[in-house]
């Protein structure tokens, strides 16, 4: 089959023809037909997240299921699905407590075995990780769900715990930032959106943001986002990555409210610092989202139905497979189209 593969940390990416993968008794080989380019390959490829080698990146994405493993009685050849990138072993007490998100004995593809940035898949411990795709979800949304949008949905859903009227502030609108901004809408949040750039910050406005700000202007951003919101964000968001601004997040809040860090801190920004003079003293809750489990879906999927939430809104540019090693590498540099990148396949 094709896929996109490197060879060590920082080669050029090359689309080539490898073996295809086999299926596992307890898991399912699925057909692509979709998956994003996410800042997470990027941080693998570059080093910051050690992978074994060579790497097929991917691990957001929708298709459908070309082979059942022996194991498997709930799904069949032709089902439409997703899945989460974290795969839980579908065993262990966080799997069967519905925590697959932080399973211990977690694969990832793109990044404990080869990911989606190919013709095919595989989807271990299918009982446990395969979501159904409704008919009416297209499979370039089913790939836009997997990751940043999932992530930010946990974020804001369940860990922020979003009432209607509360005040959420956004930091960095890449594809987990303008998710939250779209997610955060929905839940009836107003909604501050941060981002350097004007494109992002112009797509933020158009997917419901009330008020953005640009760093540029607003050095002290923290102090910006409590001026337009009477006091502080009730829940503040990282979806960058990076320690200022994981600082401003949590210094943005108002008392007792809630930092999620959605962006990820990697290598010498792993041990980052974080203001806990005011944790302790506003009582702050920070929280971390890694992804979300499969049996959370339907709270999201059902919204999607209603017509809350449109995932395909935040699809900024669809390329083919020959393209992709030419955006992961220009991830080095801003975006220069706002909102997700999606391989077609």
């Amino acid at each position: 089959m094709l896929a996109v593969v490197y060879d060590r940390p920082l080669a050029v990416p090359e689309v080539r023809e490898v073996e295809p993968p086999s299926c596992p008794a307890d898991g399912v080989v699925l057909r692509l037909r979709a998956t994003g380019v996410c800042r997470s390959d990027w941080h693998a490829w570059k080093g910051h997240d050690p992978v074994p080698l060579p790497m097929v990146p991917g691990h957001e994405f929708a298709g459908i299921v070309d082979q059942v493993g022996a194991d498997v009685g709930s799904w069949q050849a032709g089902d439409r699905v997703t899945a989460p990138f974290v795969m839980g072993c579908g065993h262990c007490a966080c799997c069967r407590a519905g925590d697959q998100q932080v399973c211990p004995d977690q694969a990832q593809p793109g990044f404990t075995y080869p990911g989606s940035w190919a013709e095919l898949v595989v989807v271990p411990a299918a009982e446990t990780n395969l979501v159904r795709l409704p008919d009416d979800v297209d499979f370039v949304s089913g790939a836009a769900l997997g990751c940043r949008f999932a992530t930010s949905f946990r974020a804001l859903y369940t860990h922020g715990e979003v009432q209607r009227g509360q005040v959420v502030a956004v930091h960095g609108c890449g594809g987990a930032g303008l998710s939250a901004v779209m997610i955060a809408k929905a839940l009836g949040a107003r909604v501050l959106a941060v981002d350097v750039g004007e494109g992002a910050r112009g797509l933020a406005r158009t997917l419901g943001a009330d008020e953005v700000v640009d760093p540029a202007e607003f050095p002290d951003v923290a102090a910006r986002i409590r001026e337009l919101s009477d006091g502080g964000a009730h829940v503040s968001l990282d979806a960058v990555g990076i320690p200022a601004v994981a600082a401003a997040s949590v210094a943005c809040l108002r008392r007792r409210g809630r930092h999620v860090q959605v962006g990820l801190l990697l290598g010498p920004d792993a041990t980052a610092g974080l203001p806990m003079d005011l944790v302790v003293s506003r009582e702050l809750q920070v929280l971390g989202s890694h992804g979300m489990p499969a049996g959370d879906y339907p709270a999201m999927l059902a919204m999607i139905a209603r017509g809350d939430l449109d995932p395909r809104r935040l699809v900024g540019a669809e390329i083919d497979l020959a393209s992709a090693p030419a955006a992961l590498m220009a991830m080095d540099r801003p975006a220069t189209v706002p909102g997700l990148t999606v391989i077609g396949l």
